[in-house]
């Protein structure tokens, strides 16, 4: 069954090219469709387009519908070209004429775009919390370990001062920006695209309002062209935001590995988040961050795609959006998993003290030492020289202490300042 369905055959190949996997892609929306449905069923009730009793009967049998995808028993089988078709075909099945009448002043064009805007808000809410609960856990761990000193390095060579309290709370307060990333995806989705129909609007009286409310979004998208051009720019600022989470993410486990290895040794992880070699029997190899920088790398690239599939696109609606699905829907499952495993193995992490008793590191301190010449009236230029001279000499003595206090330093982290920030993104 094909909603365009005109009479006349279809080649195989042609069907087969232009549906794709479209079927499996849609039984995630198969919910949203459904309550997208039900929005529109209440509002041609309202205007006089259905009965009191068809829309009833319209509404109950679509939370049937949705009772049946919660239960893992809807499927869109290859009769059918995609979600929308499989629900209007069980509600004619059912209910005769008034399954028939379900599609009046709607097209597939914004039936799609509600359930694909329905489905993005549901899914950006989860990732913020999941972002929360990373964030909460890190700091926590930084809370823990604010005093163990740890290097830190610039252009991989050894630079200054730094702690564990301050690496763990530097992801915690980068994904802040993530939230607000999110937040601002979350806004552009939260607009009701349903009554575009094609793109051009419909010549029946709707109510467009109407259907804003019930479906809880926070606002209209007015103009029915705007409403269409929507297609593609939610899908690629969800991916923008998406692409955010994972960026910190991945920097954090690329992190993890290098600083579990030996040649930096600051961290160890149990065994139960490591895997081993078939050959080399001392392996310990940090597998499970090793594939959430890969995942979320591969996540980065996913707004590029996006914009290669829409950027020379005119307006009104193309066949090309399809391919949009294919990329994102799979993406929002990596990037959830990811940080569902990244939750779970942050608190593992176990860090190392005396670090810092290394005698590499006591470059560490140079700075410190001539900031505290400084102090007491020495030229920063002059000083600078004169540690320098040290270091040549192989006579520098360093103090392997630091008195840092301005905000957001190794001696002053701000850590309920950074929670309040949180909260007040969030």
């Amino acid at each position: 069954m094909k909603l365009w369905e005109k009479g006349i055959p279809t080649d195989k190949q042609i069907e087969h090219f232009t549906v794709g996997n479209d079927r499996e892609l849609d039984l995630v929306l198969a919910k949203y469709d459904a309550l997208g449905s039900i929005a529109h069923a209440k509002m041609l009730g309202q205007i006089g387009l259905l009965t009191q009793e068809e829309t009833t009967s319209l509404v109950d049998a679509l939370n049937e519908i949705i009772a049946d995808v919660a239960k893992g028993n809807f499927e869109i089988e290859d009769s059918f070209e995609d979600v929308h078709s499989k629900i209007e075909y069980l509600l004619t099945v059912k209910l005769g004429d008034a399954g028939k009448k379900i599609h009046t002043a709607r097209s597939r064009n914004d039936q799609v775009l509600v359930d694909v805007h329905l489905y993005l808000k549901d899914e950006l809410k989860a990732l913020k919390e999941q972002v929360k609960t990373l964030f909460n856990l890190l700091m926590e761990s930084a809370e823990k370990h604010q005093n163990v000193l740890l290097p830190g390095y610039t252009h991989l060579q050894i630079a200054m001062p730094s702690s564990f309290g301050m690496w763990f709370s530097a992801y915690a307060e980068s994904l802040i920006d993530d939230i607000t990333m999110l937040n601002a995806a979350l806004k552009i989705v939260d607009q009701n695209p349903l009554g575009s129909a094609a793109g051009y609007g419909s010549s029946f009286p709707i109510n467009r309002t109407f259907t804003t409310e019930e479906l809880g979004f926070e606002t209209l998208k007015f103009n029915a062209v705007a409403a269409q051009m929507s297609r593609g720019k939610a899908e690629k600022t969800v991916a923008f935001a998406m692409s955010s989470v994972a960026a910190t993410v991945s920097k954090f486990a690329m992190d993890v590995c290098l600083y579990m290895s030996q040649n930096f040794d600051f961290i160890s992880l149990p065994a139960h988040l490591t895997t081993g070699s078939s050959i080399m029997p001392h392996k310990k190899n940090p597998d499970v961050f090793e594939l959430i920088r890969g995942k979320c790398n591969k996540i980065q690239a996913l707004p590029y795609e996006i914009t290669l599939i829409t950027n020379n696109l005119p307006s009104g609606y193309h066949r090309d959006l399809q391919l949009l699905k294919e990329g994102l829907f799979p993406a929002l499952q990596n990037l959830k998993a990811c940080l569902d495993i990244a939750i779970f193995s942050v608190k593992d992490i176990t860090v190392k003290d005396n670090i810092l008793k290394d005698k590499k590191y006591d470059y560490l301190f140079t700075v410190d030492t001539l900031n505290e010449m400084v102090v007491a009236g020495m030229p920063f230029r002059d000083a600078y020289k004169a540690v320098a001279e040290q270091l040549e000499a192989g006579t520098y003595q360093s103090p392997k202490e630091t008195k840092h206090t301005h905000e957001g330093s190794i001696n002053n982290l701000c850590l309920n300042a950074i929670k309040d920030k949180m909260q007040a993104a969030f």
